[in-house]
């Protein structure tokens, strides 16, 4: 009778396991565009940083969906007296895909990555605070600090953790990932998918619970939408809001939605005419009607936004404290005039290619065309635009960025001179200043003086015209649980998802 209770008991357990194991299922996402690259360290766009970021690749700190900063990779971690010095403890037994440790020199290799000229990684001003990293043993590290770093924790949460024996190879990982991610990276057809498999040995026991997610690249917005309709994909991530309102009340789908942290942009070419003169700059944002943007590409489904999105409830200015954001053509013209520039000044702007940012520029162009501008749109595949934005060629571009969480990971690595992602060639004392003050300081009302001046001064004369910040949203089959959009865009939440 016993015997055949446990052989009865044992069965029912395979059973069960059986039944859970097939339940996991690999999640088909729709996915408008295919990534460029997967080295965590080089990549740029949206559709990398959505394959890898919380996927396949981890850092020692995480940021969850109210954007607060959470441990990941170091379970704790403690901070010298004078903001110098932050030593972080790693969490034990985490193993990279290939199975190798996780070890505090693999971090410090990571850092040193980041920081290396070689690798010219567009992070690298996130860690420009950085005097050196050190392995105390297996799981300490030790971050000597220049000066304190206030936004440390935040940047952190961007510097995925990579194989110790990466850190002078500038190729391997764009093709072939190797993280400590729930997904680990399996195969990558080219304008056709790219497949993660659940990581088995994840350090977070019981996480993932879907056996894998496979990313669709399905350029055409009305075939993604059949695709989740008739159950072929499972989740359409972080759509445009047109994509949204058609599939709004259909059946089996539902929708997930937050304020963006990425703001809509266009970026301007400071380092040679017009764009040099800060008079050219504001009358760019004199000429722009960003409600206009909001209601004609946006749907309605967005707010005019400044340097900071209004998500960052304790750090962005309302954009009504900004003078040039009252749209006023006449202003622009004669702006343009005082600028010395002969008119109508003839420059090409060119676009990323997304729906929502072709049918921003359209807007703006027609915009600026109303105020002394006449203004070229020029079309490009993902790859060249990258391309062109990394080496300053351009007059002026269309475009859509991420945000942060603190104002720092924007603001220093884009407009601090020399910033790693001052592809405008901006460079101004003041905000030079302020931005070297706001990052070492640690009262948070003194860091928000500091930006509230930068903010300011950006608003109206930077090399960037900040157009809007709309709603975010996903869309999924109504089976799929425990996901929800977050802010800054990034996937974490599949670990915890299931289907």
């Amino acid at each position: 009778m016993v015997r055949s209770a446990l052989r009865s008991a044992i069965g029912a357990g395979f059973m069960v396991a059986a039944m859970a194991s097939a339940s996991a299922q690999v999640l088909e996402i729709g996915a408008d565009n295919g990534p460029t690259g997967l080295d965590p360290h080089l990549i740029t766009a949206f559709p990398s940083f959505m394959v890898v970021n919380g996927n396949i690749y981890e850092g020692l700190t995480a940021v969850d969906r109210d954007l607060k900063i959470v441990p990941g990779l170091a379970e704790s971690w403690t901070v010298a007296p004078d903001g110098k010095a932050y030593t972080f403890k790693l969490r034990q037994g985490v193993k990279f895909h290939d199975g190798s440790a996780m070890e505090a020199q693999d971090v410090v290799a990571s850092i040193n990555r980041v920081l290396s000229k070689d690798i010219a990684s567009p992070l690298a001003s996130r860690l420009s605070a950085v005097e050196s990293a050190n392995a105390v043993d297996a799981t300490t590290v030790e971050l000597k600090l220049k000066e304190p770093s206030a936004a440390l924790l935040s940047s952190l949460a961007t510097i995925a953790i990579v194989p110790g024996s990466m850190e002078a190879n500038k190729d391997a990982l764009q093709k072939a990932p190797v993280g400590t991610g729930p997904f680990k990276f399996q195969e990558w057809q080219p304008n056709g998918f790219i497949l993660l498999t659940k990581n088995e040995a994840y350090w977070d026991k019981g996480m993932p619970k879907l056996a894998g997610l496979k990313f669709n690249i399905v350029p055409e917005s009305a075939t993604r939408q059949v695709g989740l309709s008739n159950g072929q994909y499972a989740l359409l991530p972080n759509i445009d809001a047109a994509t949204a309102l058609q599939l709004k009340g259909k059946p089996n789908v539902k929708l997930s939605e937050t304020m963006d942290l990425a703001y809509t942009l266009i970026g301007m070419n400071v380092s040679k005419p017009p764009f040099d003169n800060p008079k050219v700059r504001e009358a760019v944002n004199y000429a722009i009607n960003r409600q206009e943007i909001v209601d004609a590409a946006l749907f309605g489904a967005g707010v005019p936004g400044g340097p900071l999105s209004p998500a960052l409830k304790n750090w962005a200015l309302d954009v009504s404290k900004f003078a040039c954001y009252k749209p006023d053509p006449a202003k622009a013209q004669a702006l343009l005039k005082e600028a010395g520039v002969a008119t109508p000044v003839s420059v090409t702007m060119k676009v990323l290619p997304r729906q929502d940012i072709k049918d921003i520029a359209q807007v703006v162009q027609e915009q600026l065309n109303k105020a002394g501008f006449k203004v070229e749109l020029v079309n490009q595949e993902q790859g060249q635009f990258i391309q062109d934005w990394r080496n300053s060629n351009f007059d002026l571009f269309a475009s859509i960025n991420a945000g942060q969480p603190d104002p720092d990971d924007y603001f220093y690595r884009t407009f601090r001179t020399g910033g790693s992602t001052n592809v405008f060639k901006y460079s101004d004392a003041e905000i030079d200043g302020l931005l070297d003050q706001a990052r070492t300081q640690q009262d948070q009302a003194a860091r928000k003086t500091a930006y509230d001046k930068v903010q300011q001064k950006l608003a109206c004369s930077g090399p960037v015209a900040h157009l809007t910040y709309g709603t975010l949203f996903s869309a999924m089959n109504s089976k799929l649980q425990a996901f929800e959009t977050m802010p800054n865009r990034s996937l974490l939440m599949l670990r915890n998802a299931s289907y």
